[in-house]
């Protein structure tokens, strides 16, 4: 099969899925923390948040407007965080 034949079987498989014929063989769905929700629980700066995460008060500003998306361990740890605040003290004082 060329690359065009492949192409072609992909954008009509897109299509059907789009319209409703078929089904999607796999979804992938990506929950992004909301950093300031998160923030705004612990009651702390964005100064103090920047510092326990060991990151800058750029990257949190970033990420509290939706710039930009927190990836891998920082994903991980924000998660942690919003389900269990109280860890927040443990990780500041590292």
């Amino acid at each position: 099969m060329s690359i065009f034949d492949e192409l072609q079987t992909s954008l009509q498989e897109a299509v059907d899925i789009k319209q409703g014929r078929t089904q999607a063989s796999r979804v992938t769905r990506h929950e992004v923390a909301d950093v300031k929700a998160i923030r705004a629980q612990l009651h702390v700066s964005q100064a103090e948040f920047a510092s326990a995460m060991g990151t800058s008060v750029d990257t949190i500003r970033s990420w509290e407007t939706k710039r930009r998306n927190p990836t891998g361990l920082a994903a991980k740890v924000l998660a942690t965080l919003r389900d269990n605040p109280a860890l927040f003290n443990d990780l500041a004082s590292h």
